[in-house]
C-alpha cells in the first residue's frame, strides 16, 4: 500500500511514525490549501510552553488554491523568526547543535518559493537525520490522502503519542503532539526508536 500524506511543515511525529512503518509516503500536492492546518504551521514548545510556528503564504488569486501553487510570502522576515524561535526552545536541548547546520539553510536561504516544495525538501532532511530509509515524492495528480485529518491540529490530538525526555518537562509538563523537531532535538539518534514504539492504523 502507497501511504498518502497531507503536505505538513515540520510535521508532527505520528507522520514520521507512519512513514517509518509504511517505508514512505506520497506528499499529495493537489488538494486545496486549508488554512490553519500543519500545512504551513508547526507547534513546538519551550520555557513558556508550546508555540506554534507559521509560515505566511501569498494570497491565492482565487477561493480555492491547489497546494502545489501555493508561494510562500516572505514578508515578515518570518524565516530569522522561526530559527531564533528554535534556538530559544532548543538551543539547550542535547542535539540542537548537533543538527543546526543540516537546517539552518531552510531559514537562510529562500530556494523554494512554494510551501508543499519547501515541506517536501525539509522532510528529506528530516528523514535522513532520523536516519529513516523512506521514499517520499510528491503526487503527479489527485490522490486522496489516506490520513488527511492529520494535517488538522484537533484530530491529531486523538491519536495515541509516545512520551520521550522533553528539555522543559519538569517545568512545564510533558507536551504532546507537537513537531518532529521536538524529539529529534530532545532524544537525537534514539529518535528512531521512539518512533518504532508507536504504531498507527495507516488505513484509518
Amino acid at each position: 500500500m502507497t501511504l498518502i500524506l497531507p503536505s505538513c511543515y515540520l510535521a508532527p511525529i505520528p507522520h514520521y511514525a507512519a512513514m517509518l512503518q509504511q517505508g514512505g509516503a506520497r506528499i499529495e500536492q493537489y488538494d486545496n490549501y486549508v488554512k490553519q492546518t500543519f500545512r504551513n504551521r508547526c507547534i513546538i514548545t519551550g520555557p513558556n510552553g508550546p508555540q506554534t510556528l507559521t509560515i505566511p503564504v501569498e494570497k491565492p488569486s482565487t477561493h480555492k488554491c491547489l497546494m502545489r501553487d501555493l508561494r510562500i510570502s516572505e514578508h515578515g522576515n518570518w524565516r530569522h523568526l522561526h530559527w531564533n524561535a528554535l534556538e530559544s526552545s532548543y538551543g539547550k536541548s542535547p542535539f540542537f547543535e548537533y543538527y543546526a547546520d543540516d537546517l539552518r539553510p531552510f531559514y537562510t536561504e529562500r530556494r523554494y518559493p512554494f510551501l508543499c516544495e519547501f515541506n517536501l525538501q525539509l522532510t528529506h532532511t528530516l528523514l535522513q537525520l532520523l536516519d529513516i530509509e523512506a521514499e517520499i515524492e510528491l503526487t503527479d495528480h489527485y490522490m486522496q490522502a489516506d490520513l488527511q485529518q492529520w494535517a488538522e491540529p484537533s484530530m491529531l490530538r486523538e491519536l495515541p503519542y509516545p512520551t520521550y525526555y522533553q528539555v522543559f518537562a519538569q517545568r512545564n509538563g510533558f507536551q504532546s503532539h507537537l513537531s518532529i523537531l521536538d524529539l529529534l532535538f530532545n532524544m537525537g539518534p534514539e529518535s528512531v526508536l521512539v518512533l518504532m514504539s508507536n504504531n498507527y492504523d495507516c488505513e484509518a
